[in-house]
């Protein structure tokens, strides 16, 4: 789990571990979606059907120390930090410093 997750979070770019069906994935990628993102720099990681979704979920646990009520997802990576959910993704936004972070990796454009 650990070196899917490191593989997929590694550089500069922005990757949220998903489940499709997930009211709080959908608020995370409504966020974002209000950003011009460089090709590239934004990853939607669907672990749904996955045959170790309950292992991603322990390591997510173990990683971030969240396991929301929605399994563990989603689960925000902006460069290589996490920095939580969906509603934590709209606190960043509405406060002003969602883009800042996406401006330190030079995700968008």
């Amino acid at each position: 789990m650990e070196q899917f997750v490191q593989t997929k979070i590694k550089g500069d770019k922005v990757v949220l571990f998903i489940k499709p069906t997930c009211s709080f994935c959908v608020k995370a990628k409504d966020v974002l979606s209000k950003y011009k993102f460089k090709p590239g720099h934004l990853e939607y990681v669907d672990i749904s059907g996955r045959s170790d979704m309950a292992s991603l979920q322990d390591y997510f646990l173990e990683l971030t120390g969240a396991r929301t009520v929605n399994h563990a997802v989603p689960r925000v990576f902006i460069g290589e930090e996490c920095v939580g959910g969906g509603s934590d993704v709209e606190t960043l936004h509405k406060s002003g410093k969602l883009e800042g972070m996406l401006q330190s990796i030079g995700a968008l454009q």
